[in-house]
């Protein structure tokens, strides 16, 4: 490629060509990214799944630096996502670079965004290079977890940090759907409109172009297929495209059940060792999360079943199963994201599931630091007086085992506070904690 194609390029993509669209703000990841990049030199990575608004936060964090009399030719942005880009490895980085520097000729230490770096083989190097010669500031994006810090962490190793992006918590859902929540008095007034997004977000999930668009099952398919191909049969090389795909369709028709890499092999007949190597594949990219059950002994959490849960729900009614028979699922694996997006922001806390030997199970248990702080459970209908006693009693000896004096039940709209010898259980609609969970 020569000089002329790869600035035209490069002018698409970035502001000093003129204003560029930076979609919905992201105040929480915006605000977390820039007190990652003003409060230190090292490079920082920003991992998330493929259409989760990597980009897009990556953008924002552009327009506020030039809103902060950064000049807009001391900011580069680079999407290596885009077709036009022919050869993908450290030689393009370097061109690009140079290209940037003649053309533009920033006046001092240049902020460098690079979108979807894993595309670049050998990208760490010349990242490694730029960041010791002092010559930018650096943020990469990439959709894959394990490999993007595998990769880094042997080259620079306590020299980066990590901003984790996930698709729209509910609170920024409402957000994007102009529905805005300061206080207590603005959830009682919209409470009905609130409840109705609440049914669009669980069944279409919350990817940020699937909640703007008309057509979200062709979105959400799409996006399917670009996970499989790009993220999955190209980065790691699989040749078995049909047991992939029937362990990516069993898993989100799943959510939220208790399995093992043995049993879904002969379920799916395909060998264990395999399911379990795909499954690390699909964690990598963020398509699921594997719950351990809690216990004081390591070797008895590896040995147990896990809970799998999927990276959106929409996801899980687009390609697994349908929302109308799974609606408790998939409200358990909403309340998993949320204590994953909690997680993200304190790194300390530690989620797990809990189940005695009469086969008694809470969903959640949140240990933070040395000691379990919270147990959730949640029961979609509790209208039932067997499975209000049920889960109930499964919390109680939960409760009495962990130590744990307050514990929680999500629900589809119970509300109440029970007191259980000494226990406090409060039940709570899962719209409701959400928006308590996310928007305090």
């Amino acid at each position: 490629m020569d000089k002329k194609e790869i600035f035209d390029i490069l002018d698409s993509w970035n502001e000093w060509a003129g204003p560029k669209d930076i979609g919905l703000m992201r105040n929480s990841y915006v605000d977390r990214l820039e007190g990652l990049i003003q409060g230190s030199n090292q490079v920082i990575t920003i991992t998330g799944p493929r259409r989760a608004g990597k980009s897009y936060i990556m953008r924002q964090m552009g327009r506020l630096l030039a809103e902060n009399e950064i000049k807009k030719e001391n900011i580069l942005f680079v999407n290596f996502d885009d077709p036009r880009f022919l050869s993908l490895d450290t030689k393009l980085l370097i061109q690009i670079y140079d290209i940037y520097r003649e053309f533009m000729s920033p006046t001092d230490t240049p902020y460098i965004f690079l979108d979807e770096v894993q595309e670049i083989y050998e990208w760490e190097k010349w990242v490694r290079m730029m960041h010791e010669l002092k010559k930018a500031k650096i943020i990469v994006s990439g959709s894959n977890a394990h490999l993007l810090s595998r990769e880094l962490g042997t080259l620079l190793t306590g020299r980066h940090l990590d901003l984790n992006v996930f698709p729209l918590s509910f609170t920024e859902y409402l957000m994007f759907n102009n529905i805005e929540i300061k206080t207590s008095l603005d959830i009682d007034r919209k409470k009905t409109e609130i409840m109705g997004f609440f049914r669009k977000y669980m069944e279409n999930g919350s990817f940020p172009e699937v909640t703007l668009s008309d057509k979200k099952t062709e979105i959400l398919l799409n996006y399917f297929d670009d996970l499989l191909t790009k993220d999955l049969m190209k980065r790691f090389r699989i040749r078995k495209t049909n047991a992939m795909k029937a362990l990516i369709k069993y898993y989100l028709s799943n959510a939220g059940n208790l399995m093992t890499f043995s049993s879904i092999g002969k379920y799916l007949e395909i060998t264990s060792d395999t399911i379990e190597k795909f499954s690390g594949y699909l964690e990598d990219v963020y398509l699921i999360f594997q719950l351990k059950r809690f216990s004081f002994k390591v070797k008895e959490q590896e040995k147990s079943p896990r809970k799998i849960y999927a990276i959106d729900t929409g996801l899980c009614n687009a390609v697994g199963f349908r929302f109308s028979e799974n609606i408790g699922r998939l409200a358990e694996n909403i309340v998993y994201l949320a204590l994953k997006r909690k997680q993200i922001v304190s790194p300390q806390i530690e989620l797990f599931y809990w189940k005695d030997v009469q086969h008694r199970e809470v969903d959640f248990v949140i240990k933070d630091g040395l000691g379990v702080t919270n147990l959730i459970q949640v029961c979609w209908n509790m209208r039932d007086e067997k499975t209000k006693t049920r889960e109930l009693r499964s919390l109680q000896k939960a409760m009495k085992e962990l130590k744990v004096k307050n514990a929680l039940i999500i629900t589809e709209d119970a509300e109440e506070e029970k007191k259980l010898n000494g226990f406090t259980v409060k039940t709570v609609p899962l719209w409701k904690w959400l928006l308590t969970e996310e928007g305090g």
